[in-house]
This record gives C-alpha cells, sequence and structure tokens, in this order.
C-alpha cells in the first residue's frame, strides 16, 4: 500500500510541477494584465494544491499533514484576494484593453482611468 501512495505521489509532484511551471511560462508570454492575471492564479494554485497532495502522499506523519493543510488553506484564501487586487490595479491603471472585455462591470461606477471613469 505504501508503494502505491509514493507512485500516486511522485505523480501528483510531476503533475504539479508541471502546471506551475505553466504558469510561470503564461506570466511571460501573455500579452495584456487580466491574461497574465489568470496564469498567475488559476494553474498556478492547482499546481501547488497538487504539489502539496503530492507531499502529503510521500510523508504520512500527522504533524507534516497537519502543516501541509495550513499551507494549502492560506493558498487557497490568498490566491483570489491576490488577483481580484491585481486585476482591479489594473483597471485603474487604464492597462486593461477595454475592447477585450465582454462585460464591463466597474465602467458604470466609474472607477476605470480611461474614457469612462476618472483619471
Amino acid at each position: 500500500m505504501a508503494t502505491i501512495a509514493d507512485w500516486l505521489g511522485a505523480g501528483c509532484l510531476v503533475a504539479g510541477a508541471l502546471l506551475a511551471l505553466a504558469a510561470g511560462i503564461g506570466v511571460l508570454r501573455f500579452p495584456d494584465a487580466l491574461s497574465r492575471m489568470h496564469a498567475a492564479t488559476k494553474p498556478q494554485v492547482l499546481g501547488v494544491l497538487l504539489l502539496l497532495l503530492g507531499i502529503a502522499l510521500r510523508l504520512r506523519s500527522l504533524a507534516d499533514l497537519g502543516m501541509i493543510l495550513l499551507v494549502a488553506v492560506f493558498q487557497l484564501a490568498t490566491a483570489p484576494v491576490a488577483a481580484q487586487m491585481i486585476g482591479r490595479a489594473a483597471y485603474r491603471s487604464g492597462r486593461v484593453d477595454r475592447d477585450l472585455l465582454d462585460a464591463d462591470e466597474l465602467a458604470d461606477r466609474g472607477q476605470g482611468s480611461g474614457p469612462g471613469g476618472p483619471a
């Protein structure tokens, strides 16, 4: 049974590392702030969670599992907030191409620094 958990853990570690690599490449290659924000949060969070799962499957001690759970909870709590703040800052500073947006809910509130909002 331990061998199966070790192999599953190794698979999770490799998959998590590949997702983190994809997130890093996306941050470097995507053209605008919102696309980069998406690349920095979505695959990166899943990659970190897979890495943590792989580590948990490999270590299997109660103290380690508690610490891994704390890291996972803080990752899930902080990544969406950071993405929201980055997206809002990019929108307010005018670094968002509004032609690419399907809907612009913030334009009605006057929070942008472009044709629809204050500078």
